[in-house]
């Protein structure tokens, strides 16, 4: 059985569902293997003979229409060749020394991509990026060089190749929330793209590799939808008898209520939630063990109809799913990126992190905007301490890396305590970061706790910082004590990243502008030190999408529907104008999080006329010192 992770989903580490997957079917005896595409297809894609290949694209370009990447490219072809491989091993950790020629800016071919270098400028009149990177900074410095110079190699891909091309988001509106598989069927059936062969090439190497007789496609997100099917595609193409099976968070969220019959010329089965019972179930059909009827959580097709099976059996316990195994994997090539300065939100790109998760599912499971419904969020199912640990000891002793990245929807505090006691008590040295809710439960003394066990970071979710939305979200928690937990982890030395929201049903511009200085305040108290705003979207699996009339908003009516089904549009009567709101928010934020505007009044980044805060300028201090 071989598991596959299809392009895109991350350039730094291995997303960790085969990782999962594999080492549970291992446990069990299976003869499972696994297979990073997405990793595979960039390397392939900046190799030499992939770089010529996107020379000839540019080149084929019209020349007094050529887009300006793919136009920079071409004209700079020879430097990107003569110095791709040796900025692709100093990316893997492979060549560090190297750092010093990038940073001399004489070293690598620039693009568009650069001109943001010019937005940095010191006031003094020195070096612009000794702010972020120090005089010592050498090796950050040039990783984010570095990154700026194959984000203009991926612009000019997708100029000159394929429009639909990003290094994690592939294709991402042909799936995403679409009724109709239509948008996906004339994509997979038009002529292949230089990218498209590429991956038709190492999914055949992949095959003649294995030789496997099951191939599992989990697909994370939306932006691995196409290449996944491109990939079954080619599997169908070599061998008709290979069982392809589609599984994953895209699946789990989107393809619910799956009726598309072309699916499945494609993928023999397609499965839902935790993967470990239903493909025990499968494992068991395919040899002879148990019929169709019995299958688990399945869809398949029978004349020429979608069906859906689901025998009902107790799924495995999370104590007894097994330890991740990232064997097969090549953990010495994956790219360590610097696409953001600030130190908090680089995380997710810096740096190849083992995942681990605490528990399944999550302990709180109440907000209104999240897909509580989902078994991914709704069945909470916590591992022992001791049983974590385990897991720790062999991912470092099979690795060799001790980062992990706790991937927990909302890590409990309790199992957390626990964690840092067991890994101090086995006297274990790693680092961790991970997700939680800032609630009261961390106290400054759990905070220290957690530090002391190798914590450098969390993230949380803040959403609307509006005690009115927070309490219409069933978030369950308020501004002041997000203050207060939110410190006590900084003032313990961990990192503090927000999840923010804007959009959410009934949010006036008051309500935005009230938000932002709330946000301001944060990071001017040292709070925070990282944060991103999301748009809200009404998903039908949440408490918004099943019951809007709670939220003063009107669904507006689906499509039919055979393929994907998640999100859905509403009419707020507020009628607030969102998108003008987001641009302000995310310029503001991009200066806080690097230091900048935090003195200035919020309403000087709305640009219109917005009405004044309503927020105490010293709300946060009061909160932090009461």
């Amino acid at each position: 059985m071989l598991s596959v992770i299809p392009p895109m989903t991350q350039l730094n580490t291995p997303y960790p569902s085969t990782a999962y997957l594999t080492g549970f079917l291992r446990s069990r005896g299976v003869d499972a293997v696994q297979e990073d595409l997405a990793l595979a297809l960039v390397l392939d894609l900046l190799s030499r003979d992939g770089l010529v290949a996107l020379r000839e694209a540019c080149d084929a370009l019209p020349q007094k229409k050529r887009p300006r990447a793919a136009a920079s490219f071409a004209a700079q072809h020879a430097r990107y060749a003569a110095t791709m491989a040796p900025v692709l091993a100093f990316l893997q950790g492979r060549d560090p020394t190297l750092a010093h020629r990038i940073v001399s800016r004489g070293f690598l071919p620039e693009g568009p991509r650069f001109e943001s270098l010019e937005a940095y400028i010191d006031p003094d009149g020195g070096d612009p990026l000794a702010w972020a990177f120090g005089a010592l900074g050498v090796q950050d410095r040039a990783r984010h060089f570095a990154t700026l110079y194959l984000n203009d190699v991926a612009d000019a891909i997708r100029e000159a190749v394929d429009p639909r091309f990003e290094f994690v988001r592939y294709a991402e509106s042909l799936a995403q929330s679409q009724p109709s598989f239509d948008p996906l069927a004339q994509a997979l059936a038009a002529p292949p793209t230089l990218v498209d062969h590429a991956l038709d090439r190492l999914t055949r190497e992949a095959l003649a590799r294995h030789a496997p007789r099951v191939v599992l496609l989990s697909v994370p997100f939306p932006g691995a939808v196409y290449a996944a099917f491109r990939i079954a595609q080619t599997i169908r193409a070599v061998d008709p008898s290979i069982v392809t099976v589609l599984g994953g968070g895209f699946v789990n969220t989107e393809l619910r209520e799956l009726a598309e019959p072309r699916v499945f010329d494609f993928f023999d089965y397609v499965t839902l939630d935790a993967g470990e019972r239903p493909l025990l179930a499968l494992l068991d059909h395919l040899a002879g063990g148990r019929s169709r009827q019995r299958l688990v959580r399945t869809f398949l097709r029978e004349d020429g109809v979608v069906k859906y099976v689901n025998f009902v059996e107790p799924d495995i316990p999370f104590d007894e799913v097994g330890t991740p195994t990232w064997a097969g994997l090549p953990l010495d090539r994956y790219l360590s990126l610097l696409d953001m300065l600030n130190p908090m939100h680089r995380l997710w790109s810096d740096g190849r992190w083992n995942k681990l998760t605490v528990a399944h599912g999550c302990y709180w499971k109440k907000c209104s905007f999240c897909d509580v419904s989902l078994d991914y969020i709704s069945r909470y199912d916590a591992a022992s301490a001791a049983t974590l640990v385990d897991r720790v000891e062999a991912i470092v002793a099979e690795t060799g890396q001790s980062g992990f990245h706790l991937v927990d929807e909302a890590a409990p505090p309790k199992s957390l305590r626990a964690f840092a006691a067991e890994l101090k008590r086995r006297d274990v040295s790693i680092s961790w970061w991970g997700n939680i809710r800032f609630e009261k439960s961390f106290t400054p003394e759990l905070c220290l706790e957690l530090a002391d066990s190798g914590c450098i970071a969390i993230s949380g979710g803040l959403e609307v910082a509006s005690d009115r939305l927070l309490q219409l979200m069933k978030k369950g928690v308020s501004v002041e004590q997000v203050a207060r937990v939110t410190r006590g982890f900084a003032d313990a030395g961990i990192l503090v990243h927000a999840y923010l929201m804007y959009g959410f049903p009934t949010q006036t511009v008051q309500d935005t502008v009230d938000a932002l200085e709330y946000v301001r305040q944060l990071f001017e108290h040292g709070c925070i030190q990282s944060g991103f705003f999301h748009r809200f979207a009404c998903t039908v699996h949440s408490p918004v999408g099943m019951n809007p009339e709670d939220y003063g908003v009107t669904l507006l009516p689906l499509p039919p529907v055979t393929f994907a089904k998640n999100d859905v549009g509403f009419i707020d009567p507020v009628g607030t104008d969102h998108d003008a709101m987001g641009a302000a928010l995310n310029k503001a934020l991009y200066n806080y999080m690097h230091g900048i505007g935090l003195d200035e009044d919020v309403r000087a980044w709305f640009g219109g006329r917005v009405p004044k805060t309503r927020v105490p300028r010293h709300f946060i201090e009061r909160a932090l010192a009461g």
